[in-house]
């Protein structure tokens, strides 16, 4: 078993939770490696010499069958840590060292119990849909949460959203968030987007700010392909791609579908999506008291 560790060095990491970790990798005798980033703050943080044979750089390649990512932050550490990830065969698992988590297999409490899942193979793995966007320059990129259209000036953008060829809508304001399920508790879910459970095969559209009040989000297939055709008023506008930036010009086009990949996620063990939402949500916190 292999263990390819990810982790951002701008989250604010505790030496007991790094301790904890490496310790826990040995004790069970898995092989691991770790990238250049977080193995600085391993050596720096808690004085643990990593051998730079274990050491990988941008992205990671082709993992033994039996292998698993374990990104330690929150969502944004996992979205980038799966960009990296160039072999998507192996379960992608996360450790909340971050704030809501809504990705996340484990707490820093947990730690213990995910090796015993893995070194078991007892994890529950769920595979999540992911986006291709093609138009950035010859570039094709792939989405595990959403792909955002947004304006870079103070002025409004408007791009026109095309499904299977037909125009749907013309959204004049900030932008237009383009989802999968996994991406609809994010971005899409504080512009007022619906919650999709994972398993629904579609994609969300969601208006930022719209100038036009009748305009809402809008639920698609994933075998549709989306297009948008931006246009703005001063120059450019900027196209997210989960964490990632992408300059736009005026006129630009950018067409979305499913992508023929797929992310293999690892879930809390017995822990629902649904059980996650009510939880993450706190839904059942009263606020009159």
């Amino acid at each position: 078993m292999k263990i390819v560790l990810f982790s951002r060095p701008q989250m604010s990491h505790r030496a007991d939770d790094i301790q904890q970790l490496l310790p826990l990798i040995e004790q069970y005798g898995f092989d691991y490696a770790i990238n250049q980033e977080f193995a600085t703050v391993v050596e720096e943080l808690a004085g643990i010499e990593i051998d730079a044979s274990k050491i990988y750089t941008d992205t990671i390649g082709q993992q033994p069958c039996k292998s698993v990512m374990l990104c330690c932050g929150g969502d944004g550490t996992l979205l980038e840590g799966i960009h990296r990830l160039r072999d998507k065969s192996i379960p992608v698992a996360a450790i909340n060292f971050g704030h809501l988590g809504f990705l996340s297999s484990a707490t820093r409490n947990d730690i213990k119990a995910l090796f015993d899942d893995i070194a078991a193979g007892t994890l529950h793995i769920q595979p999540r849909t992911m986006l291709k966007v093609s138009g950035l320059e010859g570039e094709c990129v792939t989405a595990l949460n959403e792909v955002t259209a947004h304006r870079l000036e103070a002025t409004m953008i408007q791009v026109e959203a095309q499904v299977n060829g037909q125009t749907v809508a013309h959204y004049n304001g900030d932008g237009v968030i383009v989802s999968t399920p996994t991406g609809s508790t994010a971005y899409s879910l504080s512009a007022g987007g619906p919650v999709m459970a994972p398993e629904c095969a579609c994609m969300l559209l969601t208006p930022l700010a719209p100038h036009n009040f009748g305009m809402r989000p809008l639920v698609v297939p994933d075998t549709a392909e989306v297009k948008l055709l931006i246009r703005t008023r001063h120059g450019s506008a900027m196209l997210s791609v989960d964490n990632r930036t992408f300059r736009i010009e005026d006129g630009c086009s950018i067409t979305i579908s499913r992508a023929d990949e797929t992310i293999l996620l690892a879930q809390p063990h017995n822990i629902s999506f649904y059980e996650t939402l009510h939880n993450k949500m706190m839904w059942d916190v009263d606020i009159r008291n």
